[in-house]
């Protein structure tokens, strides 16, 4: 009986060629999305799971309000991990993670290089994390000062093929350092990747008791069964107890009083499962840049709706084209086939044409996945689908593909009458509205996924063009110049000898680069109940006109005033946010110098016009710049000349005359800047690739579905050419149905379409406003390309010789 199903099928798929093969090609690149997208959705959803006791696991994060300034910050205090395990018998242990930023130079024998990111950790950590110690012991490697476990490429890095166990490394400004174990690499789906990890036994901060400040990113290991949200019940108790005191000391008020002024502060706890998906924070944020859940969701939702479409175009075009088999099927009742027999028939020639576009989907896959990950910043490999779990999956996959192609024809065209089907009496009628109603849902996806790509479109280029404040054109960011020590004023002055040089400047503070959170306790004089974090950087003379930034009142810093040194330029928030009425000019701040109350008087003397120091998702912050020129991150220079690399070849040849050893670290100020949006700007890539694929793959249906009904009416054509009716009243007589639904399908994408992406903008501060044109213009792009595939082959049968359509007549 298979046999003879797939003898049959095999028959009829040579025997309708073109529409077998517009079913192949939209159900391969459905299923090829489909395949691309669980790749990057399961890989997603992977990070941390590597961790045995990941679904005991919690991070502890703080969020605070002050006034209107709200905190979310994925490090805390140092005393809080331990202090935790002390009071709850649910924590069972907690580890600590604290960064040390930038790659460690590292001296072994003879050799130094600069390579690798390190961190403190505390010894219990490899007991928490599953990071198998290849070399080592993992409950004694980190229990005493200056030890370090390394990754195996690191090891290998410093040593070579020598035994990296008990050998001693000098870590620049932190002394020398027992191997005292060795790891492989983190898995690429960590949330953390770091390459030394210290002991935090021998860090002295890590042992302070101060819960007013403090960045280390603390983990939780819970008893089975913790409930999160009862035990967060808990945490405000602790905050107050430990925090309280500190609190009235460090800002000058109770803590009772600094709730009922609307501030508040406490400690929450995120799973560990959750960190690389649903982490938001302010300031400096997480390790490394995570993923977003809401992503996840669009993506899947992508690769469900392209899989739909494809089988909608299957379902429609097997249930218009069964005209053609009605004799066939009459016949077969006929002879005794069963209804049963009819359909295992039908869902037959639908696996047959499941299993080849899976076939053809993989191999499309392969060749379009180095383009993927290009897009999506990862590292997919397609022989992960073929795990045992996954090719389960697929063979799931392709059978529900399969029922969901194939189930409905089948049991539409089963239902036949065989009188009927003989007699030449049966019509497909009776599948129009739910053709119709599959029609309309495919190309409300389309126009859906246009209106995405246009608005994505919209802000990204509203990104590039906005006045951030400064002037981004031209500038060269030398990364870590503090690495050459006291040398940095004379290579400054190199550069500025340069003729291709217009400025030069030495900051702590790079927009849009890489640097570190840098928050000051602020209160104006005039109210000094009034504190607000402030974003305080120091900077030289040169850094406002090398940013091309623009002062609104006072003054730039000058060598020629020496009080400058205490002195202070703010940003036009900063006024807002400390109430400064009238001039600004010539009024004093104060800044928190410690915990036990010590203040710093400092004098504006110029403000500057906002810029955005960071992402246009976060809002503008209150600013202060100060006058520093031994603070080096970075400099920053202003060139002149079209001819950059020529410039950089120079400023790499200076930085090596000083003898310094480090490499030559250097980009481009517009390419970090584009770097902050490498998330949205790739999404908007891979949107448009969708939104192609889609109104592809529902062009082709409807192009079959034309197809089908020309031949359907091609008597009815012929008889209207020879009473006189033109080729474009031919063309109106066959578009107009189909028209009608893309004109349905629009006036249902339009507010799906403005809802969604009205919540996407909301994670933009700035961000454009969606304007009636981008909604025209999707549905005139969507009916302009539905019409083409109409008219191409409504031409071609208005064109056909109505001699042979009446012939048989």
């Amino acid at each position: 009986m298979l046999r003879n199903y797939f003898k049959t099928a095999w028959r009829t798929i040579l025997k309708n060629k073109a529409l077998f093969s517009i079913n192949i090609i939209g159900l391969s690149l459905g299923i090829a999305t489909c395949l691309a997208i669980t790749l990057f959705v399961v890989d997603e959803l992977s990070y941390d799971r590597f961790n045995e006791k990941a679904d005991q696991m919690a991070r502890v994060i703080l969020k605070a309000k002050l006034g209107d300034e709200i905190i979310r910050e994925s490090s805390v205090p140092a005393p809080v991990a331990a202090t935790l395990v002390e009071e709850f018998p649910e924590v069972l242990d907690a580890t600590r993670i604290s960064n040390t930023y930038g790659l460690q130079k590292v001296t072994y024998k003879e050799n130094t290089i600069r390579k690798g990111k390190m961190v403190f950790v505390d010894p219990n950590f490899f007991k928490l994390f599953t990071l198998p110690l290849i070399k080592g012991d993992a409950n004694t490697a980190l229990d005493e000062p200056n030890t370090v476990v390394l990754t195996r490429n690191q090891a290998e890095t410093y040593f070579g093929k020598e035994d990296p166990l008990n050998k001693v490394i000098t870590i620049e400004d932190r002394g020398l350092y027992t191997v005292t174990g060795v790891i492989e690499e983190v898995p690429a789906n960590s949330h953390f990747h770091f390459d030394l990890f210290a002991s935090m036994e021998g860090n002295p901060d890590a042992k302070n008791q101060r819960w007013m400040q403090g960045s280390y990113t603390s983990y939780l290991l819970l008893a089975e069964g913790t409930n999160l949200n009862q035990f967060e019940n808990k945490l405000p108790a602790i905050v107050k107890k430990y925090m309280g005191s500190q609190l009235e000391e460090g800002l000058g008020m109770t803590y009772e009083k600094f709730l009922e002024t609307g501030n508040e502060v406490g400690l929450y706890l995120q799973p560990l499962k959750d960190i690389h998906l649903y982490s938001n924070f302010t300031g400096t944020g997480d390790f490394e840049a995570g993923g977003d859940i809401n992503t996840v969701y669009m993506f899947s939702a992508i690769a469900l709706f392209m899989l739909l479409i494809a089988c909608i175009n299957f379902m429609n075009l097997s249930t218009a084209g069964a005209s053609k088999r009605v004799k066939e099927i009459g016949m077969r009742k006929v002879l005794g086939s069963r209804k049963g027999q009819l359909v295992g028939q039908f869902l037959t020639e639908s696996l047959i044409a499941a299993l080849i576009a899976m076939v053809i989907g993989f191999i499309i896959l392969a060749l379009a996945l180095p383009y993927f990950n290009n897009l999506s910043g990862k590292s997919l490999e397609i022989d992960y689908l073929f795990s045992p779990q996954v090719v389960l999956a697929l063979i799931g996959l392709t059978v529900l593909t399969s029922f969901l192609a194939g189930g409905y024809p089948a049991f539409f065209m089963s239902s036949f009458k065989p009188i009927q089907t003989l007699k030449n009496r049966f019509t497909t009628h009776g599948g129009k509205g739910i053709r119709s109603g599959l029609v309309v849902f495919q190309f409300v996806i389309s126009v859906g996924l246009i209106i995405g790509t246009l608005v994505v479109g919209q802000q990204m280029d509203y990104i590039q063009n906005k006045d951030i404040g400064y002037n981004r054109e031209q500038l060269i960011v030398v990364r870590d110049a503090f690495l050459l020590g006291n040398n940095v004023p004379a290579y400054k002055d190199e550069l500025l000898n340069n003729p291709n040089v217009l400025n030069v400047s030495n900051s702590s503070f790079i927009p849009a680069g890489p640097t570190d959170n840098n928050m000051q306790m602020i209160s104006p004089v005039h109210n000094t109940e009034l504190k607000r974090r402030t974003n305080f950087y120091f900077v030289d003379q040169e850094y406002i006109p090398t940013m091309g930034m623009e002062i609104i009142a006072g003054r730039n810093f000058s060598k020629e005033f020496g009080t400058d040194s205490t002195n202070v330029i703010i940003n036009e928030t900063a006024i807002k946010t400390f109430g400064l009425e009238g001039n600004p000019i010539g009024q004093t701040v104060l800044r928190s110098t410690d915990l036990e109350g010590g203040r710093e008087r400092l004098n504006i003397i110029g403000v500057v016009k906002d810029f955005h120091a960071r992402s246009l998702h976060e809002p503008i912050e209150p600013l202060m710049m100060m006058l520093s020129n031994n603070e080096v991150t970075g400099l920053i220079v202003k060139s002149k000349t079209a001819d950059i690399s020529s410039l950089i070849g120079n400023m790499r040849k200076e930085w090596e005359s000083f003898g310094s050893g480090e490499i030559f670290d250097y980009a481009f100020l517009d390419e970090l800047y584009n770097e902050t949006y490498f998330k949205e700007q790739n999404m908007n890539s891979i949107l448009r690739i969708f939104a192609l694929l889609t109104i592809f793959v529902a062009c082709l249906g409807l192009f079959g579905l034309v197809t089908f009904t020309a031949e359907q009416r091609f008597k009815e054509i012929g008889i209207r050419k020879v009473l006189g009716s033109s080729v474009p009243q031919i063309i109106g007589l066959l578009a107009k149905d189909f028209l009608k639904l893309i004109l349905i399908s629009m006036v249902i994408a339009f507010p799906l379409g403005y809802y969604l992406m009205g919540k996407w903008l909301q994670d933009f501060t700035y961000r454009i406003e969606m304007e009636w044109w981008v909604f025209a213009l999707a549905g005139l792009m969507t009916l302009f390309i539905a019409f083409f595939t109409i008219s191409y082959r409504s031409i071609q049968a208005a064109n056909a010789n109505p001699v042979k359509s009446l012939r048989a007549e």
